[in-house]
């Protein structure tokens, strides 16, 4: 009685030479980031714009917050203006709290897309053929091994 002595038993070392042919996983991977990449460069526009009008608004509360302590300042007034300016100012607070969670999101959006672009320039450099291996070089390199 003859043992086997192929081990079947698989590991990650046995299966790299193939790790870069997989048509359905490179196939897959492909779709995934044709997917995320339009919903990706639309949420980084979108934070964008919101950047923008947070960045206009604080300017816009600024200058208002600008103009009635010149009121103020300048003849009394029955109304208690300071109580306003105050609440302006906390609302100016709270639009440079969001622009900043905004930019950070903006980073990792950019990060993300950073990624999503190199991955594919990764994978269309895998998928084209290499310059070196060309039919002429394979066909010299086969005669001169006969």
């Amino acid at each position: 009685m003859e043992l086997d002595t192929e081990s079947t038993t698989t590991s990650i070392d046995d299966k790299t030479e193939d790790f870069c042919e997989n048509p359905t996983r490179d196939t897959l991977a492909e779709g995934l980031m044709c997917l995320l990449k339009p919903t990706i460069d639309q949420l980084d526009e979108r934070v964008r714009a919101t950047r923008i009008s947070q960045v206009e608004l604080k300017q816009q509360i600024e200058g208002l917050a600008e103009e009635l302590k010149k009121i103020s300042n300048a003849q009394p007034c029955p109304l208690d203006l300071d109580v306003y300016v105050r609440k302006l100012m906390n609302a100016k607070l709270k639009v440079t709290v969001v622009s900043n969670i905004l930019q950070t999101a903006q980073d990792r959006l950019n990060k993300v897309h950073f990624a999503i672009e190199k991955e594919a320039a990764r994978r269309r450099a895998l998928l084209e053929p290499s310059p070196i291996t060309t039919p002429a070089a394979e066909s010299s390199s086969a005669s001169s091994v006969q």
